[in-house]
């Protein structure tokens, strides 16, 4: 199995094992945020014997390194994601489907900065996230 192209699993600083690999793979064909357990089930349709545990422990090794994106869904659930671009950017979310749409902070990290200011704080970071419902979703 060769790793893929867009594998962003060097950044973890760890063994590159078999395991990992096919964590990878499956996170880089993801269109859509993805539970740990929705993985893990791919990962079991391409009959890769990785468990549930390594998956968990993988993802939260690329997350660390911001080698994917997470965010929570309504029922607090962490959701994964290799997204396209590493750079800064915000996520529109069908609660339904959970198809995911990268878009720019625009107004967003303006007001991120002054509110920060505002209060005197140095801004570190900011994480804004639209939900909805999807157009398909919403004629279903």
């Amino acid at each position: 199995m060769s790793t893929p192209v867009n594998s962003k699993l060097p950044k973890i600083g760890q063994r590159s094992t078999r395991q990992r690999r096919a964590v990878a793979e499956v996170l880089d064909g993801l269109t859509t945020f993805c539970s740990a357990q929705d993985i893990h089930q791919k990962l079991v349709a391409k009959e890769h014997k990785v468990g549930l545990t390594t998956v968990y422990r993988t993802l939260q090794q690329m997350a660390e390194v911001g080698a994917i994106d997470t965010l929570h869904d309504e029922s607090g659930e962490t959701l994964y994601r290799a997204c396209a671009t590493d750079d800064h950017h915000h996520h529109l979310v069908c609660t339904s489907c959970r198809r995911t749409v990268e878009i720019d902070g625009g107004p967003v990290e303006e007001w991120a900065a002054q509110t920060a200011n505002k209060f005197g704080y140095e801004k570190s970071g900011h994480t804004a996230e639209i939900f909805g419902l999807c157009g398909d979703c919403q004629k279903k």
